[in-house]
């Protein structure tokens, strides 16, 4: 019987993920609702008790969804693997991201920067310490909530911006440069979770395996992830 499953997921896999939609809707018969929210108030959200089917987010928080008791333990199922991307204003000139050592230049050389309170940015946050420029940076950083951080960039208000790749990609206004380069990268694995409260199981589940489909294969790479 057709349904309505209820979703809530972190913005990280929008772009396929409503690629992908129309398709199972028709195919399927159910419909999806989808809160959007970014992952450190999705992870608090749940835990405070806000009901949904489905959970989707950054490895680790499922991790700790389960042991609260919030989504079931088998449940668990990996969707898409994410790489940090970084981007500048259309037009503007592009600095060299192409080592650790090319990309500490390019910061610092940088009058402003913005990143995420999601996974991405936290990482970067870790990234400044590693490199030894973060009291430099301090100043000059502008972690975003709410929007993408390529938005900031296109605004002209910062100069650089860092977020998974498939959440630069959709952003009018700003030049994708690439991904970090690999010895700096930090891939993030998005997964999917059943609430233990879910509604609807049963239809939450086929959706999960239409975004694990070969089927959606192209969807996820084209947003910029890589299917898990």
């Amino acid at each position: 019987m057709a349904t309505q499953i209820e979703v809530m997921s972190s913005a990280a896999i929008k772009p396929a993920y409503l690629e992908l939609v129309p398709a199972f809707e028709q195919a399927s018969g159910h419909k999806i609702a989808t809160r959007w929210v970014p992952g450190v108030d999705l992870l608090k959200r749940v835990k405070d008790g806000e009901v949904s089917d489905l959970v989707i987010m950054q490895s680790s928080d499922i991790d700790e969804l389960i042991n609260c008791g919030r989504i079931a333990a088998d449940s668990k199922v990996d969707l898409a693997r994410s790489g940090v991307g970084v981007a500048v204003r259309a037009g503007a000139p592009r600095p060299d991201i192409s080592s650790a050592a090319a990309l500490k230049r390019a910061l610092l050389a940088a009058k402003a920067i913005a990143f995420s309170t999601g996974p991405s940015g936290v990482y970067i946050l870790q990234l400044f310490e590693r490199l030894g420029i973060a009291a430099e940076l301090k100043a000059k950083s502008r972690q975003v909530k709410g929007e993408p951080s390529g938005a900031v960039v296109a605004r002209g208000d910062a100069e650089i911006a860092f977020q998974q790749v498939s959440e630069l990609l959709p952003v009018p206004g700003i030049d994708f440069i690439g991904p970090l380069p690999d010895e700096i990268q930090r891939v993030t694995i998005f997964c999917a979770g059943m609430q233990k409260s879910a509604r609807e199981p049963a239809a939450a589940r086929a959706w999960v395996d239409c975004i694990r489909s070969p089927a959606a294969a192209g969807a996820i790479r084209k947003s910029g992830m890589e299917p898990a």
